[in-house]
């Protein structure tokens, strides 16, 4: 990479390219993966009067990059769930593929500090694709409306959480304590300058500071 001197504005565009990556949101998200999910029960169709069930785990993340100014990624979080519908005197059974669209996107505080803000997806936005195990479950499940109400279930989930503190904590990223832990790592070094230490040092810091902020997110829910 050219070592020539840029301009301020240059070299923070180029410091959010570097250490807000598509890996690094991913790594973060991804530490949720194989974690249980529970839903219901959950009163569906007419009078509310069958009951859903479900128990799932989410999957892994996937995502990139979708715009550079402000810094926006688009991720698809999945989550698989097998339910049942309690219909009092009978129950049937239905597998789910749930993709959850997040819109992520970086932004630089006056504190350093950079934010990751999520934005919570629309219950239309919510991809539901059912397998039910039979022609009378299927049936059942069109007359339930399930695939409408898990849509509107996990978006209003997904915006609940995103407003509790802890969520909010973890997607702030600490770009001061992040250069900190790169300088303190910093020794003796005869054949390259400092800058070029910290230069290396910084993104393993930051992909360290990341780490800690999805770890408080995994305590606090706990």
């Amino acid at each position: 990479m050219s070592k020539e001197l840029i301009d301020y504005a240059a070299w923070g565009e180029r410091f959010f390219a570097t250490a807000v990556t598509a890996e690094r949101v991913l790594s973060g998200v991804n530490v949720l993966a194989g974690r249980p999910i529970d839903v219901g029960p959950l009163g569906v169709g007419p009078g509310r009067i069958a009951k859903v069930t479900a128990t799932g785990t989410i999957g892994t993340a996937t995502g990139e990059r979708t715009g550079a100014d402000p810094v926006t990624f688009h991720v698809d979080l999945p989550v698989t769930l097998k339910f049942s519908i309690d219909l009092g005197m009978d129950k049937q059974n239905f597998d789910a593929d749930i993709t959850v669209p997040l819109t992520i996107t970086a932004h630089g505080r006056a504190d350093l500090a950079i934010l990751l803000d999520v934005t919570p997806p629309r219950a239309a936005q919510v991809v539901v694709r059912l397998k039910a195990q039979g022609l009378r479950a299927s049936l059942t499940s069109k007359a339930a409306n399930v695939e409408g109400e898990l849509r509107r279930f996990v978006a209003k989930y997904v915006a609940k959480e995103l407003e509790k503190p802890y969520v909010r904590q973890a997607t702030i990223i600490d770009v001061g304590a992040a250069v900190e832990k790169a300088a303190a790592g910093l020794g003796p070094h005869e054949e390259s300058p400092m800058a070029d230490e910290l230069t290396d040092a910084l993104p393993a810091a930051m992909e360290a500071e990341i780490e800690h902020t999805a770890q408080l997110f995994l305590e606090d829910d706990k």
